[in-house]
Formats: C-alpha cells, structure tokens, sequence
C-alpha cells in the first residue's frame, strides 16, 4: 500500500478489494480493521473512488454457470470436501463485497463505512476457518469450480447503495441463513462436526451482517422518501420475477430485521 492507501479506510478497502491472492486478502482484511479500530485510519465519506467492477480474484476456483456445477451427490469420493468449499467461495466473494461496499458508496454516514469495514473483518474470518478445514481434508480452495452468482448481483447493483442493501445481504446473503439449518443436517450426517461448528459461528455473525444490511436499506428508503415494503418489492419483481424459493429460516431473518409484512411478502402471502 502506498501511504495514502495506508491513511484512508475507503482508500484501503479500495486496495484490499484488488487483491488476487486469498492469503493476502485476509491478511491485508486484518491488518485493515486493526488499525481503523486503533483510530490510525481516517475517513473521507465524500471522495469518488475509481473502482472496477471485478474484484480481485484467484485464477482457481474455475467460475462456471451454476447450472453447470458438478452435482454433490455424484462426488461423494470428496466427503464434505465440495460443500465446504462452496460455502468458502462464498464467503471470500462477500469479503470483497463487504469492500466494495465501503469504497464504491460516498455520501453514506461515518457509520455505515464502519459497519462494512466490519462485515469485511468477520467474512475474512469466516474464509479462513472453512480453508483451514477444507485443507485438513485434504483439499484447498480452488480445487473444485463455483459460480459467481454473488458477484453477478454486486455488479448489477454497482450503480446504487439502496439496490445493493436490498439485494445483496437482504437476498443472496439472507439466502445463507435458510440454507443453513439443511446444511448443517448433511454435515452431522457425514460426521463433519468441526464443519458444523463453523457453520453454527458464521450463522449467528451472518445474521448480524443481514441487520447490517436492513439497516442501510431503511435509511435510504427513509432519506428518498420511499416505503421499505413497496420499494423491496418492486426490487425482487425487477431482479427475481418476483419469487424465491422458500424455505425461509423465518427466525433468522426476523432477527436480521425482516418484518412480518416482508416474510409474507416472500412467502408468497403479501
């Protein structure tokens, strides 16, 4: 980093979110978050930074459709090995939205830079814990191909916080919290506890990140003058025909905010 990337929170998020190698970018995650909580990073809310709308990323994990992903079942020679890693490209693609995030938005309050900055620090955390186990497996990330589905969003919601609250951590993250409850199931089954664990830990942090996200999403539906109820709707009939496959970890997300006219909503009740 040069001195001003090392001065700036948006600036070093900037740099963060270009970097290719995994390993760098959690250290450099870490490195990042000690020294905004230390107060040695400043923050300046109003600049335009200059952001790509790829973020930095390994040459493996091969990305293809997710039409086009190997079936789990069919590789039960791997154990838990392809989920694990599923979840773990998972999570170091929400590092880089987490990132993205604090360095694409101006004009948001102190707090929200500090929220993401935040959100940054606990999906690095997350990526690491899966890699550590998926490398005790016998495997390492980029083994098996994912899809990029969570940054596909992020580039179509590049051009507005409001879209990017909405559609990122209130859908395809809160997408994680419904999964969760099967996925731990299937693990238990193949006896994959330490990976159970670990799911346990990042399901209560990812709740909190949800709530990061209904967070910001109400404030600018609040500053545009716009209802939430109306506004999210009209968001997943533009991006999502309106529909997404249930079931819902209702518990979840009501503690991530979700209210009870907004779980009617996406069950199919509103």
């Amino acid at each position: 980093m040069t001195n001003s990337e090392q001065s700036e929170l948006r600036q070093a998020a900037l740099w963060c979110h270009g970097l290719i190698d995994p390993l760098e970018k959690v250290t450099a995650t870490a490195a990042i978050i000690t020294q905004w909580r230390a107060g040695e990073l400043t923050l300046d809310t109003l600049k335009t930074l200059a952001i790509s709308d790829v973020a930095g990323h390994p040459e493996r994990p091969i990305l293809v459709a997710a039409k086009d992903l190997p079936r789990r079942r069919k590789s039960e020679q791997h154990g838990t090995a392809p989920l694990i890693h599923a979840i773990a490209h998972i999570e170091f693609n929400a590092i880089n939205l987490a990132w993205d995030a604090v360095a694409r938005f101006s004009g948001m309050p102190d707090e929200f830079y500090a929220d993401w900055a935040q959100v940054a620090a606990e999906e690095a955390q997350h990526f690491t814990l899966l890699r550590t186990h998926l490398q005790s497996l016998g495997y390492d990330y980029g083994g098996f191909p994912a899809h990029n589905g969570l940054w596909e969003m992020a580039q179509k919601t590049h051009d507005d916080p409001l879209k990017r609250m909405a559609l990122v951590p209130r859908v395809l993250e809160a997408r994680g919290l419904d999964v969760s409850p099967a996925m731990m199931n299937k693990l238990t089954g193949h006896g994959d506890h330490r990976a159970v664990e670990i799911l346990e830990i990042i399901l209560e942090e990812e709740i909190g990140h949800v709530t990061i996200g209904t967070r910001w999403f109400n404030y600018l539906c609040e500053q545009r003058q716009l209802d939430p109820l109306v506004t999210f709707k009209d968001l997943l009939e533009t991006y999502f025909d309106g529909e997404l496959r249930g079931p819902f970890h209702t518990e979840a997300r009501k503690k991530a905010g979700f209210t009870d006219a907004e779980m009617a909503l996406l069950e199919g009740k509103g």
